[in-house]
């Protein structure tokens, strides 16, 4: 159920009153940052967008079939406006949008985390900023500089570089350099922190109620000491900054906090403002405009609906109109990004001619970060796997693979199922162990679970497998469960995936 608060708009119905400057009107197009839908045609109402001056657009899994179709359409943006930073998540791992167009295998953070090899970092990120540019797109919404501070944090996971601020803020360095050496902006995100909130804040509006001396900011002063261009704010309420307001809507968060003491002065943009935490509450129109008055620099409207983005638009338009925003903060925001634009967005060569990456890095890092709490497991022959996982979370395009397709892959005489999502009821979960239980009988059995202590049917599940087959081979490919006996991948890109497979075979060196 929506809760809106008392004397904010949801929609903004169009623009009222006088034009404004057109300087003052580009200022305000450069503050927006714009999903679409469409492979290789750029759609009217964006290019009217793009005419007047729109500061970026972010791509989908929609907007992408193969490599050589994103370089068209890249290129075809970029005739449109040459200043256009063209954005896409690029954090690596079982999150990513870029498959078809053969992205580079990269084992999420968290397994770099544990591997715990800045250089390795460094090439997976290299990897990923190449290939980026190798497509024409020079920003990625990357890396995750959140602390996994909280066990029960439904979101942040293994897509943070670990629990420890000091290490979290070594890999960031490591990340932001790499991407920088190859002319790509990356982002450090999401400022001043999700991973102490037990809410996804896509969802609902997520709270961390520590004291201001217990946040994770170290990580965010190590990626703007790195000279990270560009920041992203949490949609969570942090009480101990501003009670009332989540990151993304305070000035005291993002224009105190951020720019006062942190010192940053790169383009702060918003998560996206579709997101439940801000469109139930306050609407996306009325988010654009409170975000920039609080010190956003870009506000994201990731879906693919144009008529939201336009409704963000007209809200900052009429907001500079009434004068809730001041030309000079607008300006002023604008003028980041032009900066921001001038260094990255327009390519000084063509995309086929960038340098090669490691095509191995990833693989040698899922490697390096496959852990067993005693002796890693007798190789198994013939297995028979059961891979629960929950399903892909929409937002963060998750391709699914199990890990049964990884194993096969080296054992063709494995069977088993993927579980991906609870069973409909307790008696489907009972056939499903059953028939596995009947399939396993004089095989070994592999019981994989992925963040089980979020989900109680997962431990239900791995629960009865094991009571009926306690020589069962326990793998987890989420973060493990304190005291855990599992063989640990930390992750469910397919790197990861492999390297667990390599182990479960004896094919590992």
């Amino acid at each position: 159920m929506s809760h809106r608060i008392p004397g904010v708009t949801h929609s903004a119905s169009g623009p009222v009153g006088p034009a404004l400057p057109a300087a003052l009107d580009e200022a305000a197009h450069r503050c927006l940052v714009a999903g679409f839908d469409g492979t290789t045609t750029v759609p009217d109402p964006l290019k009217r967008l793009i005419d007047r001056g729109l500061g970026g657009v972010i791509l989908f899994t929609r907007n992408i079939r193969d490599a050589d179709q994103v370089r068209e359409l890249t290129g075809t943006l970029r005739t449109l406006r040459p200043d256009l930073l063209i954005a896409i998540d690029n954090e690596g791992g079982g999150i990513g949008h870029l498959v078809a167009a053969g992205a580079p295998e990269a084992p999420g953070s968290w397994a770099l985390g544990v591997a715990d090899d800045p250089a390795l970092t460094a090439a997976c990120a290299d990897a990923l900023a190449g290939h980026l540019l190798s497509l024409g797109i020079t920003a990625s919404y990357a890396p995750v500089a959140d602390v996994q501070s909280r066990p029960e944090n439904p979101i942040v996971r293994t897509r943070a570089f670990g629990a420890d601020p000091e290490l979290v803020s070594r890999h960031l360095r490591a990340w932001i350099a790499a991407t920088e050496a190859r002319g790509v902006a990356s982002c450090a995100k999401h400022f001043p922190g999700h991973g102490g909130t037990v809410t996804d804040s896509h969802h609902e509006l997520a709270v961390d109620p520590r004291p201001y001396d217990r946040l994770d900011l170290a990580p965010f002063r190590a990626a703007v000491e790195a000279g990270v261009p560009m920041l992203m704010s949490a949609h969570v309420v942090f009480p101990a900054l501003d009670p009332d307001r989540p990151a993304t809507l305070s000035p005291r968060i993002l224009s105190e906090l951020l720019r006062g003491e942190l010192g940053f002065d790169g383009v702060l943009v918003s998560d996206a403002l579709e997101m439940k935490a801000i469109a139930d509450r306050y609407g996306e129109a009325a988010g654009a405009r409170l975000a920039l008055a609080a010190g956003a620099d870009q506000v994201i409207v990731a879906v693919p609906d144009l008529e939201v983005t336009l409704a963000c638009r007209d809200a900052v338009l009429d907001a500079l109109r009434s004068g809730e925003l001041t030309p000079e903060r607008v300006t002023e925001a604008a003028a980041r990004v032009r900066r921001l634009a001038l260094r990255y967005a327009v390519l000084p060569y063509r995309p086929d001619d960038v340098a090669a990456w490691d095509e191995a890095a990833g693989l040698t890092a899922a490697r390096a970060a496959v852990r067993s709490a005693g002796s890693l497991p007798e190789p198994v022959h013939g297995a028979h796997v059961v891979d629960c996982f929950p399903p892909p979370h929409p937002a963060l395009n998750w391709g699914g693979e199990d890990l049964l397709t990884a194993l096969r892959a080296l054992d063709p005489t494995a069977t088993g199922t993927a579980v991906a999502g609870e069973p409909e009821d307790a008696e489907d979960a009972e056939d499903l162990v059953r028939k596995a239980l009947r399939a396993a009988q004089g095989r070994p059995l592999v019981v994989a679970v992925c963040d089980a202590e979020l989900y109680p049917w997962q431990r239900r599940m791995r629960d009865a497998l094991l009571a009926a087959r306690p020589d069962a081979v326990l793998v987890s490919t989420g973060l493990p469960e304190p005291g855990g006996r599992a063989l640990c991948a930390y992750g469910r890109g397919r790197v990861n995936l492999r390297a667990l497979a390599e182990v479960l075979t004896g094919a590992a060196g």
